[in-house]
């Protein structure tokens, strides 16, 4: 790992932990050039994993395009990056768990939607109105109103 104060590849890690999940282990390092204390993550990488797209398009299945997509919707909302973190990797296992190598873009979107609405109900919307593709103000208010009545 390169020190990001000097640059130096030589280091020491000082300290690991793995996640409660167990995908991904926090590692703290010190450079042996300077000094300088830094952390890094690894993760679990998915290989193999192809994402089928609406239009039949097949893509890598990238886990930062999701992360990406939930802090988006969570932007300036009382949802800390400990819950999208649990909320994405929630997803990952669940569409494993459904899924050999191919997954359905359609699988993730309502995933992720079925995980937003306990969490956050305006992040559900959020996310819902890019996922669903609203094409009118009625299709999201008939989505607002379902989502009122599914509280009750």
């Amino acid at each position: 790992m390169r020190c990001p104060k000097c640059t130096s590849i030589e280091d020491k890690v000082i300290d690991s932990r793995i996640s409660k999940e167990g995908n991904t282990i926090r590692r703290r390092r010190e450079c042996l050039e300077c000094g300088h204390r830094f952390t890094t993550t690894e993760t679990l990488v998915l290989d193999g994993m192809v994402v089928i797209k609406r239009d039949g398009r097949r893509e890598e299945f990238d886990r930062e395009k999701l992360v990406h997509a939930v802090r988006a919707a969570c932007h300036k909302r009382p949802v800390d990056i400990e819950q999208i973190t649990m909320l994405v990797e929630d997803v990952i296992d669940a569409i494993e768990a459904r899924f050999e190598n191919e997954i359905p873009s359609q699988a993730i979107g309502e995933a992720v939607m079925q995980r937003l609405r306990t969490v956050d109900q305006v992040a559900y919307v959020r996310y819902a109105s890019v996922y669903k593709e609203f094409r009118d103000v009625s299709e999201f208010m008939t989505e607002i109103s379902a989502l009122g009545k599914s509280k009750k």
